[in-house]
């Protein structure tokens, strides 16, 4: 039975500030914006969070499903690092306000970055054993940064969103490629949460861990898949992006140890194969567990799809956990996916001036898990929330009674 990815859409938010601007008021060394390839970054008002992320971007696939369809989803899986609750999931938010009915599982699951992986490929085994004919599963991988660090450069790399889907036995988006799957995990403190308000962590020890773990789990994928070639195999590879510039240098660190080549064959294969995966990064910045979902739907709206073609994906979360695993895309995915609008989207979201930045970035920390009771007032960025969410329907942050999160359309 072939499983995989049926159906995929992303939400980016509705707001972004670019990368040069924030570089200028934040005084950064601007030489160093060309290793990240930022150019503009999404953010998040203080009335979006995990849960409006993960139901603004799963809706318009479920809204698509007749109710027979419906009825057939028998998990719901969100992969993230913005946990709300140390117990609750925010599966069960997202499971009540899409609609979904009683009969299904549900659950949380976290590894840092790797957590949209984790989700996907626990629902890939649970549907591929499924004795229920049609049997589907929701899969949303969804984040929120904390609250921004200010004067570094993990700053201009903070995105905000979620790529949600829907995984089956029609997979027309990606048909996962069963049991070719290598692996690489280790114990490593590079990037962590310890507190709902910070994001903290050694860059150069993350750059490290990723390294490593793009040489190792491929390598082992190669265990798995003997007649597998980097240069040959695969059509195009998708790479977790938290940014750019990351995933340049781990590509050459790749071809090195597997494929070695002078540097201009290998920066025209990276500009033929990976370099796609990477365009939605660099307008969106890091989505942690969305973010290699969200190279997966650059890759399928700027690569030409008139024949099916073989991708492989590398998936890392920090902590550390590893998986690189390959599938085939389809012309039907691709024609699919370019009816969401993606790109249009990311370029429909309105620009911030450094002020509203940074008064939504203050106003931030209401959002975070441990609040009790707060109602959230969007006065005080009443131009952002008129002119992106009123009328809009998109979910948004009400109030929290008792540590209890309550939602409403916007």
């Amino acid at each position: 039975m072939a499983v995989g990815i049926e159906a995929v859409n992303a939400y980016v938010g509705q707001a972004s500030l670019g990368v040069p601007q924030l570089f200028e008021a934040r005084g950064l060394d601007d030489r160093r914006r060309g290793n990240l390839m930022m150019e503009r970054k999404s953010v998040n008002l203080p009335c979006e969070d995990p849960v409006t992320n993960a139901v603004n971007a799963a809706r318009p696939l479920v809204d698509e499903l007749t109710p027979q369809e419906r009825d057939r989803i028998e998990l719901i899986v969100v992969g993230t690092e913005s946990g709300l609750d140390f117990g609750k999931p925010i599966s069960t938010y997202v499971q009540h306000y899409l609609g979904l009915g009683r009969r299904c599982r549900s659950f949380e699951v976290k590894h840092a970055c790797y957590g949209g992986t984790a989700a996907l490929q626990t629902a890939a085994g649970i549907i591929a054993t499924s004795p229920v004919p049609g049997a589907k599963a929701l899969v949303i991988a969804a984040d929120a940064s904390s609250v921004v660090a200010r004067d570094t450069y993990w700053e201009p790399s903070q995105g905000a969103g979620a790529v949600a889907m829907l995984v089956g036995g029609a997979p027309a988006v990606l048909a996962l490629d069963p049991g070719a799957n290598g692996y690489h995990s280790f114990e490593v403190m590079d990037t962590l949460r310890p507190r709902p308000d910070l994001e903290a962590g050694d860059s150069d020890l993350s750059l490290m861990a990723y390294m490593e773990c793009v040489v190792h789990s491929f390598a082992a994928y190669r265990e798995r898949v003997p007649s597998a070639d980097l240069t040959t195999t695969f059509d195009q590879l998708v790479f977790h992006t938290p940014f750019a510039g990351m995933v340049k240098g781990a590509y050459r660190r790749l071809r090195r140890a597997q494929a070695p080549a002078g540097p201009r064959e290998i920066d025209h294969d990276f500009a033929e194969r990976v370099e796609p995966c990477l365009r939605y990064a660099t307008q969106v910045g890091n989505v942690y567990s969305a973010a290699l979902y969200l190279a997966l739907c650059s890759m399928i709206d700027h690569v030409r799809l008139d024949a099916p073609k073989r991708v492989g994906m590398f998936s890392y979360g920090s902590g550390c956990a590893s998986e690189f695993y390959s599938g085939v895309v389809s012309p039907e995915g691709g024609r699919q996916l370019a009816g969401r609008g993606i790109a249009a989207a990311i370029a429909d979201r309105q620009p911030l001036t450094m002020q509203q930045y940074e008064l939504i970035s203050d106003l931030g920390v209401e959002r975070m898990s441990g609040v009790r009771d707060h109602a959230y007032d969007v006065t005080p960025y009443a131009e952002v929330y008129e002119n992106r969410f009123a009328g809009r329907g998109l979910l948004v942050l009400d109030k929290v009674v008792d540590f209890h999160r309550r939602y409403r359309w916007s």
